[in-house]
């Protein structure tokens, strides 16, 4: 199964990511530390990426969407 979405929590030090595929199934649950996070999305097909719209997460947008992910930021509120 491959993995089609993933939403990902941002943080100083350890992220947290969580992965499903088209119909909803878990793939991974797990934290991440910071020099983990690229080595992690590079090795996913492209996909669809969640996060918290925050201070740091335009710089994360920008290196995600150049490994081809499609990155969506949402408000605070509705995370």
């Amino acid at each position: 199964m491959e993995i089609t979405t993933v939403g990902i929590d941002l943080a100083k030090n350890v992220f947290q990511v969580h992965a499903i595929n088209g119909t909803g199934e878990v793939l991974a649950r797990r934290a991440l530390r910071r020099a983990q996070v690229m080595p992690f999305f590079r090795k996913l097909a492209p996909c669809l990426v969640g996060m918290e719209a925050c201070g740091t997460s335009h710089h994360w947008a920008r290196e995600l969407t150049a490994l081809g992910h499609t990155v969506r930021l949402m408000p605070p509120a509705y995370v």
